[in-house]
């Protein structure tokens, strides 16, 4: 079954004026990739005038609910009680959003009721990864 969770969300974009900016995004999992959970920003808050998708491990998102997490292009840590920091990295520069952490909280309690933690499948995570990459070769 290739079941898909899509949850509005509201983030606040910080600037380096230390300014809040509404952003609206979607959070997004699917059943097909249990590891994974994807964050989509609409193309009007984009720089390219593009939608925009952010795709990291569910993991990494329940761990940066309780504490810093993350290496890479994506970090997350708590801010206080209220809010959920996301940094995200790309070559174009950086991001820092804060989310609800109630609202992130809720996306991945979603997320286990459809694919519980450990009873994700492995070796179809590792066989599309792999075709993937080598396509038919």
């Amino acid at each position: 079954m290739d079941l898909t969770l899509e949850q509005p969300v509201h983030a606040r974009l910080i600037t380096a004026e230390d300014q809040e900016l509404p952003v609206p995004a979607t959070l997004r999992y699917a059943a097909a990739d249990p590891f994974a959970v994807h964050v989509d920003f609409p193309a009007e808050v984009s720089l390219a005038g593009e939608g925009a998708t952010w795709t990291f491990g569910r993991a990494l998102l329940e761990e940066g609910l309780g504490g810093p997490a993350g290496t890479g292009d994506v970090h997350i840590w708590p801010c206080g009680r209220a809010r959920t920091v996301v940094e995200l990295h790309s070559p174009f520069g950086m991001a820092l959003l804060q989310f609800d952490t109630l609202a992130l909280r809720r996306f991945l309690l979603r997320t286990y009721a459809v694919v519980a933690a450990g009873g994700e499948d492995v070796a179809a995570a590792v066989d599309e990864g792999l075709q993937a990459l080598l396509g038919n070769v």
